[in-house]
């Protein structure tokens, strides 16, 4: 049985101690035992606040070979996480002792192997690791550092004390298909953990509280340029000194802004989310339910290709 209760959000809107997975796990904690001194039932961080996202700001030269890209390799996978190894870990001990839940961006490792990065949204809670999900698709240079999600972790989870919490990464957020196949499990909290410091961004924001009947919490990282240890392996560009401005907001079913944007700086956005208003939202549209009409809207397969 869904709850109605009301939530308190908290959005963190961070830098990571970049290239530091201790250091960065050490941060989180501390702003996860913050936002629980004021009251806050989840908490979310940005996308691959652990410990460093490979933003196209200054990543491009990632994308070839060379002089520095094997090192930042080596670097981002011994900064990055295994989902069940001691940093996960500690955070799953300090929502325990805090009693409060936690998204968070991750660049994940694979837990049986030196291998691959997956882009990964994690839910935590004191009971552990409640869902992990891994980017399905990284953007232009993202591909360099992440793998593809399988999809199969599309879905919400039943998050004690909060609600039903679903969400995507980033741009995942303008694809139709993984939007619809999240809605079907009835998310009352959206979480888009994101790089996305436009305009634009809040805008898709909005219209996805709307279409989903769901308050949603969008966490960007605070990224100065002061933020890059002295010996990060590639040259940053010259007379950039801010990689990504922010923008963590809240947003209601209805579509409002009711905390943030927050921008140029680091800081927290908060809002208690009655989730009755999600409910109230499903009497005029609900977007699997009886505004959906999937008897005749669902995917049809493609036409066959004429030249082939």
């Amino acid at each position: 049985m869904a709850r109605f209760d009301t939530v308190r959000v908290a959005a963190v809107q961070a830098t990571p101690v970049i290239l530091d997975a201790e250091a960065t796990i050490d941060k989180a904690v501390a702003a996860l035992e913050e936002a629980a001194a004021d009251g806050a039932d989840l908490v979310v961080l940005p996308e691959c606040f652990v410990s460093l996202y490979p933003s196209g700001a200054w990543a491009a030269a990632a994308a070839t070979w060379a002089d520095g890209c094997d090192d930042l390799w080596e670097r981002m996978w011994a900064s990055s996480v295994d989902v069940e190894g001691p940093l996960v870990g500690r955070l799953v001990e300090a929502c325990a002792a805090q009693g409060v839940s936690l998204a968070i961006g991750v660049n994940e490792r694979e837990d049986i192997r030196p291998g691959s990065l997956y882009n990964t949204l994690l839910v935590l809670g004191p009971e552990g690791v409640l869902h992990r999900h891994r980017k399905l698709m990284p953007t232009m240079h993202e591909r360099v550092f992440h793998g593809v999600g399988s999809g199969d972790d599309l879905g919400v989870v039943d998050v004690p004390g909060v609600g039903r919490v679903g969400g995507l990464i980033c741009w995942e957020n303008r694809m139709p298909l993984a939007r619809w196949a999240v809605y079907q499990g009835g998310p009352q909290i959206w979480l888009a953990p994101n790089a996305d410091d436009s305009d634009g961004w809040i805008a898709s924001m909005r219209h996805i509280a709307i279409e989903a009947g769901a308050f949603v919490v969008s966490v960007p990282q605070f990224i100065p340029a002061t933020a890059f240890p002295a010996d990060f392996p590639l040259a940053l560009p010259d007379g950039v000194e801010v990689f990504g401005r922010g923008g963590a907001c809240i947003v209601s079913p209805g579509g409002d802004l009711v905390a943030g944007p927050l921008y140029d700086a680091e800081g927290v956005v908060v809002a208690d989310c009655d989730l009755r208003e999600a409910l109230h939202a499903k009497r005029y549209f609900d977007v699997v339910g009886h505004y959906g009409r999937a008897d005749v809207l669902a995917p049809a397969p493609l036409p066959p290709d004429p030249d082939h």
